[in-house]
């Protein structure tokens, strides 16, 4: 899933990409500057997001499961995808969708 490329697509359509991951603060720079990213990049060393979303470890490699979640302005999540591998992830097509679909209801 290419997020940068696609980083004013999600602003267009009234998105904040947010991208989370269990690593310490050091490796989530890293990667940070691999892909340019203009949208956040948090940490979560520690796992208690990712276990708080249900995604952590689930595919028994101590880290989150390649997530994408759609949160509503009422905090709740609207629709969410939970890769049932390392590279099930959806495309940004379908995300677009996925958003457009929960802004329009």
């Amino acid at each position: 899933m290419e997020l940068q490329g696609n980083y004013t697509s999600f602003q267009n359509a009234g998105a904040e990409i947010v991208a989370l991951a269990v690593a310490p603060l050091a490796s989530v720079n890293g990667a940070r500057q691999t892909v340019n990213a203009a949208y956040p990049m948090l940490t979560d060393p520690d796992h208690q997001v990712a276990e708080a979303y249900g995604v952590y470890n689930l595919l028994g490699d101590q880290l989150a499961a390649p997530s994408v979640f759609i949160i509503g302005a009422d905090g709740r999540i609207v629709w969410s995808h939970v890769g049932q591998n390392a590279t099930d992830r959806p495309g940004v097509s379908k995300i677009l969708e996925k958003l457009s679909e929960a802004v329009n209801k």
